[in-house]
């Protein structure tokens, strides 16, 4: 698997315009993955540096990058002289993992759950759905997904709660409602929680939700 760290430009007119709209800063970075985009399986976070303040966006793929094909020149940041490390950064990584491992986390997600709709005659219509927004739901939801995954939370903490609009060309616009998950949690089934981390947690995928980021107890 592949891991990227890009620095975006915050002066970038694209850049400004995409940090506000998630899923066309989707539709940017999945040039990236041309022709293959299928097959990349392609999960994007977007933050905020602690201390900078500058838009950072994390984005793991099944497979390389190419992220000359990014727009614009000045889409992302120059590297800094003072810093080896280059932008965009990109590095592999193995999951070796064991049932008992204890690893922080940290997740953005859209909490929903699926509510039942019918029309005037009592008949079922597609299902919509229905943003989770108090603390102790959100958690639950999570806890939730992990049974689901095979892991469980021992820790977690709950910020940076915000809708976000999205829009699909030719669709009306879209209300997201995000929040960041951090905390400790332990795997308790191994191949459910590679898979997790391949496929992601939770919907709203390409909006920039469900890239679960670990790191050393």
């Amino acid at each position: 698997m592949y891991l990227s760290r890009l620095l975006l430009n915050p002066r970038s007119r694209q850049v400004q315009r995409e940090t506000a709209d998630p899923y066309n800063l989707h539709r940017t970075l999945m040039q990236a993955f041309a022709p293959r985009r299928d097959q990349a399986a392609v999960l994007h976070r977007l933050e905020i540096h602690s201390h900078t303040g500058l838009p950072v966006l994390l984005v793991q793929s099944q497979m390389p990058p190419d992220w000359s094909k990014l727009p614009h020149p000045d889409y992302l940041l120059p590297p800094d002289p003072f810093d080896a490390t280059p932008n965009p950064a990109v590095k592999t990584f193995d999951l070796s993992l064991r049932p008992g491992q204890v690893f922080q986390f940290r997740l953005t997600a859209n909490p929903t759950i699926k509510k039942v709709r019918r029309d005037e005659n009592g008949d079922r219509k597609n299902s919509n759905r229905v943003p989770l927004v108090h603390e102790d739901q959100q958690v639950q939801w999570l806890a939730d997904k992990g049974e689901q995954h095979g892991f469980r939370l021992l820790h977690v903490t709950t910020s940076s709660q915000q809708a976000q609009k999205g829009w699909k060309k030719g669709e009306s616009p879209l209300t997201l409602y995000t929040v960041q998950f951090n905390g400790r949690l332990q795997i308790t089934d191994t191949d459910k929680f590679v898979t997790a981390v391949h496929t992601g947690i939770g919907p709203a995928k390409a909006f920039g939700c469900g890239l679960l980021s670990l790191a050393p107890a």
